[in-house]
């Protein structure tokens, strides 16, 4: 808890990761709420669940981890960190709680509101199942891009095709469906969570047949921790 408070502190002092992680979410997710009606033409109010979903996910989460551990990465913070008791795991935990706890406190607020004004979702609880199986993903996703990234400055760079990635897959399959490629849609990062989204807040589907749509996502987590173990450098790179 005490490298969480103390990165905490860190995040609002970073301009940088301060518009990263809170202002870009949040004035995206808001436009999305804002104009509901609007994009419920094109998709429906799962889609903009999803989109929101992701919005946080990839700016406010993805993105930060990946600077943030860059950042202590290059500063010399996570070598002098691993020379203390204190286990791997737990330093990571430390230093990824902050932006974990801020994205869930903005999905959770960003998707009340959308409650509020557009319709409460048909199954909350499934809805909580799909943004934790999301934030898992996007951990995951961030340890082994911070393996790839060399410089605070060199992530804005390396986290560009998972943040547009993931977020493109989700606006796919949230306007299309699934009906066509359905597979290749779900195979995707972000494909099948955003199917589950969809399913968990327009209902009409039953819980056994949206629950096996966490396999592929839980399969990205599986393959995001396995790179992160063989990418990830505690020492700077160069």
């Amino acid at each position: 808890m005490s490298i969480a408070s103390s990165e905490l502190i860190q995040i609002f002092r970073n301009r940088l990761v301060l518009i990263t992680s809170l202002i870009i979410p949040v004035a995206v997710s808001a436009l999305f709420v804002r104009r509901h009606e609007t994009f419920v033409a094109i998709g429906s109010l799962g889609y903009i669940a999803a989109m929101v979903m992701f919005t946080v996910a990839a700016f406010g989460l993805y993105a930060t981890a990946v600077t943030t551990l860059a950042s202590r990465r290059q500063n010399l913070f996570l070598k002098r960190l691993r020379s203390t008791a204190a286990a791997d795991s737990t330093i990571l935990a430390g230093l990824l709680l902050p932006p974990t706890a801020i994205a869930m406190v903005q999905v959770a607020a960003i998707l009340t509101a959308l409650a509020m004004v557009a319709g409460k979702p048909a199954n909350g609880a499934l809805l909580v199942v799909a943004v934790l199986a999301t934030l898992a993903m996007m951990i995951g996703l961030a340890l082994a891009t911070a393996g790839l990234t060399n410089s605070p400055e060199h992530a804005q760079v390396t986290t560009l095709p998972v943040t547009l990635g993931v977020i493109a897959v989700a606006s796919w399959v949230g306007i299309s469906g699934t009906a066509d490629l359905a597979w290749l849609k779900r195979l995707l990062p972000g494909g099948a969570v955003t199917e589950l989204t969809m399913n968990a807040w327009n209902g009409g589907v039953a819980v056994t047949e949206s629950l096996p749509l966490l396999a592929p996502t839980l399969g990205w987590v599986v393959i995001a921790v396995a790179l992160a173990t063989r990418l990830f450098r505690w020492d700077p790179r160069r």
